[in-house]
């Protein structure tokens, strides 16, 4: 099992006039204590369940870039990125250019979106679902072809790029993941373009295993090998959580064949407790 740190929550004791240094000794301090991966949502608002919406909430892809600047080791993506948010191409190069300058360790975590009252406050499109998981694959389509040998054109029933020149290209494939569980179309993006997929736990352990049995069906559909796909999950922690308790939880999930845990506090003012929970969960695990 390796363990990601899916950063939710910078409503931190040290206040937005210290985010900076706090965030960067967070990042150090969990690659230091061998978190092989960490996240961050992409969100302008805090969501609820994990704070007011005014709480502090920091753009995707520059904190990725501040985030790679203060790491060596890990790696890093959005858990996830909406697709209405950014044009396809510009997505692609913003990966592309963290991937080359972290090194190679700079992947790609992406969904249909879903936070429509978001959408309207900042004056984002938030388009009907049809609409939007078109989106989501032909910008699959738009990132793998930037990612390629290839700089033709690309004609979509959205978009239409004349040429997808893409360089300094990526220094490494990057990491693709989608997160959602729908069953007709997300789960069968992820057998068609994915790396790996990111499924909630919120439902319960039954119904995550039904999730990646329609998982296995689209691979047999598609030609795929299931096993080439990574199986994630999210375990969501607070101040009273212990390291037993969550480990169970990791437990229970390893035996459904997720071989990745993310893991998010929510009420944790103090960072440090979060990365030292995960090292103990970690260590029980093993």
């Amino acid at each position: 099992m390796e363990f990601g740190l899916h950063i939710a929550d910078f409503t931190w004791k040290t206040g937005p006039a210290a985010l900076g240094p706090a965030l960067a000794a967070h990042v150090r301090e969990a690659e230091a204590a061998g978190i092989q991966r960490i996240t961050v949502m992409d969100h302008f608002w805090q969501l609820p369940g994990i704070g007011p919406e005014s709480n502090e909430m920091l753009e995707a892809y520059a904190t990725l870039g501040f985030i790679a600047a203060h790491t060596e080791k890990a790696l890093l993506h959005t858990l996830v990125t909406g697709v209405i948010y950014r044009h396809p191409s510009l997505l692609a190069k913003q990966i592309s250019t963290l991937n080359v300058l972290s090194g190679g360790r700079v992947g790609l975590g992406i969904g249909a979106a879903w936070n429509e009252q978001e959408c309207a406050g900042l004056g984002f499109p938030f388009p009907p679902v049809a609409r939007r998981f078109r989106e989501l694959e032909e910008t699959l389509q738009i990132c793998q072809q930037m990612w390629s040998d290839s700089d033709g054109p690309y004609e979509g029933e959205i978009w239409q790029l004349e040429r997808t020149l893409n360089s300094p290209q990526n220094l490494s494939k990057p990491y693709l993941m989608i997160g959602g569980g729908g069953e007709k179309k997300t789960l069968r993006l992820v057998a068609q373009h994915a790396d790996a997929c990111n499924l909630s736990t919120m439902g319960g352990l039954d119904a995550l295993a039904h999730k990646l049995d329609v998982l296995r069906g689209h691979c047999e559909a598609v030609g795929r090998s299931y096993d080439e796909i990574e199986k994630t999950a999210m375990v969501g922690v607070n101040p009273q959580s212990t390291a037993d308790a969550v480990a169970t939880e990791v437990d229970a999930l390893a035996e459904l064949g997720v071989t990745a845990t993310y893991v998010f506090a929510v009420g944790a003012d103090d960072p440090s407790r979060t990365v030292e929970l995960v090292s103990n969960v970690a260590a029980r695990v093993a």
